[in-house]
This record gives C-alpha cells, sequence and structure tokens, in this order.
C-alpha cells in the first residue's frame, strides 16, 4: 500500500499542519474540505499510522504524524528540487559545472566567485578542483572539468580554447637568512646555480623532460606550492612564488626579494586563461562563472603593494 502514496497525499497532510486545520488547508490547495479529510484519512490508511488526533475542534498533529512530517517534507521538497533542476537542464544549464584552478590563482577571488555562484545557480553543483602547470590542463583535456582557470605555458594546445583574463605577478623569494638574499644588486644565473632551487614538479606527463624557469642543477621538486612556501620561508631553497601568496612575508621580512638575471625584483608577470575544450564550449553557469572572474580582475590579479 505504501507504494501508492502520492504527492497530492503529501501535500495535503503538510498543507494541514501549516494551516491549523482541514478547512484552511482547503482554503490554500483549492479545495473543498471533504477532499482534504479524504486526503488526509487515505494517507493514514496507506500508512497505517494516524497522523491526527481529531477529538477537539481542530486536527492535532500526533507523535507519530510529527515523526513522518518530516520525512514528507523532505520527499516534496526533493521532488521539487528534481523538477527545478530538471526544468533548468533542459533549457541549456550543465547539470554541474566542474573547474579546475590553478594553484598559483588567488583563493580569496575563487571564494568570491563560488560563493556568487551558489546564489546565481542554486541547483548547479560546483566542483572545484586545484592543480599546477600540466595537471591543471589534464582534466579540461580529457573532459573532466568543463572550464580551466590556468596560467599559460610553453605548450600547445591545439585542441583548446582560451581567453585571457589578467596576468598575475611571480617573484623570486629568498628566507632572509639565505646566502643569496645578503647578495647586492642583479644576481647571475651563475650564482643562483650554486644554491638549491625549490621547483613545483608537474604532477601529470605534459611537461616530461620539460624544465620551466630553471636555472639551478641543484632542485628539490615539491608536489604543493604550501609545501615549497614553507621550505622558501625555513631556507631550505630559493624559488618563484605569486607575489600575493608571499607579500606579508616580504613586508615582515620572513623572505627577501631576489633581484636575479631572469626576474627582477618587481615580479614576472604570468597571464591567466579561461580554458575549455573548443568542440565543448562552456553553457550558461560556465560562461557566466568565466564573466564573473574576467570583471573581478581588478580585484583576483592585484599585484598588491610596491615591494
Amino acid at each position: 500500500m505504501l507504494d501508492g502514496v502520492s504527492l497530492d497525499q503529501l501535500r495535503t497532510f503538510i498543507a494541514a499542519v501549516d494551516e491549523g486545520s482541514f478547512s484552511a488547508a482547503a482554503r490554500k490547495l483549492h479545495r473543498v474540505q471533504s477532499a482534504v479529510s479524504g486526503w488526509v484519512g487515505s494517507l493514514e490508511g496507506q500508512l497505517g499510522v494516524r497522523l491526527f488526533d481529531r477529538a477537539g475542534r481542530f486536527p492535532v498533529l500526533t507523535a507519530e504524524g510529527a515523526l513522518l512530517l518530516a520525512d514528507a517534507r523532505s520527499i516534496v521538497a526533493g521532488v521539487d528540487t528534481l523538477k527545478a533542476r530538471a526544468s533548468l537542464m533542459a533549457s541549456g544549464l550543465e547539470a554541474e559545472l566542474s573547474v579546475v584552478v590553478d594553484v598559483f590563482f588567488p583563493t580569496d577571488a575563487v571564494t568570491r566567485a563560488a560563493k556568487a555562484f551558489a546564489q546565481r545557480f542554486p541547483l548547479t553543483p560546483l566542483r572545484l578542483f586545484v592543480e599546477g602547470l600540466g595537471a591543471g590542463y589534464q582534466p579540461v583535456l580529457d573532459g573532466r572539468c568543463s572550464v580551466g582557470i590556468l596560467a599559460a605555458l610553453p605548450l600547445a594546445f591545439p585542441s583548446l580554447a582560451t581567453a585571457r583574463l589578467g596576468e598575475l605577478p611571480l617573484v623570486t623569494v629568498a628566507a632572509r637568512d639565505h646566502p643569496l638574499a645578503s647578495l647586492g644588486g642583479r644576481i647571475s644565473r651563475s650564482e643562483l646555480a650554486k644554491h638549491v632551487q625549490l621547483v613545483l614538479t608537474d604532477r601529470s606527463a605534459l611537461m616530461a623532460g620539460q624544465d620551466y624557469g630553471v636555472w639551478s642543477p641543484a632542485t628539490w621538486r615539491l608536489a604543493d606550492l604550501s609545501t615549497k612556501h614553507a621550505f622558501l620561508k625555513d631556507g631550505v631553497g630559493w624559488g618563484s612564488m605569486p607575489l600575493h601568496l608571499v607579500e606579508r612575508d616580504i613586508h615582515a621580512g620572513a623572505l627577501a626579494l631576489l633581484d636575479t638575471e631572469d626576474m627582477a625584483s618587481s615580479g614576472f608577470m604570468l597571464a591567466i586563461h579561461a580554458v575549455h575544450r573548443a568542440g565543448a564550449p562552456p553553457g550558461p553557469a560556465g560562461r557566466w562563472f568565466i564573466d564573473y572572474l574576467r570583471t573581478s580582475t581588478a580585484a583576483a590579479f592585484n599585484p598588491g603593494t610596491n615591494t
């Protein structure tokens, strides 16, 4: 009998509780009172549970009815969500949006975009991945992510379409007590080569055999940027970092800017692009996400105060 429970019965049950009486529920549902009483009665019969105590002037929810009311609300809300989501999908909206964001990209900019996305598309789940170098491009190439917010690489990706969003400053730094920090003037490649360089490793095979901005034969390769940051502050080696991640350390004196032969202390501007497969452009949600980041580049790509 439970298989015969209908949404109309559940909605009538909920309305009777919310309105306080069968007659008020009938007015809300634009039905006659007898129909409301009949729907509730048939629901009680199918469930085998008394939902209301009818001894008084107005029906009073029983303890069993109170427990089942939460389930009824959950079922009705779930069906309403299903219908709304299906309607949006039929209009072309993505069932979900998967985005891979470059590890260099400011987290606070992504957070703002995600919060705004949740308000604009409350029924569209957002899946975010954070990767660096070729590992950021791989999920877009293989279709696991429909959009990438990624730093430019010295590689060609013919199957991808790109749109420039802005630039992020990269700076070369070392701990304040590192030998390179005590050198005056521009630091040559030969001097850099005498010290361990901390390098972010590529977790994909896209850049196998290629080094990007590596000048020292002594390299320590790290899988994530936070570990590289910690190693830099502890004086393990020198390396490049996005300015927004090390700006406080520079002002506090924990890290020193290095004026190197290949990168001045003012930094190197790294281009950030929105990336997607040329044959699978993003839908409304993906386009909105990209446009939001594009219009907020003043905050997202703020190079910070002069250092």
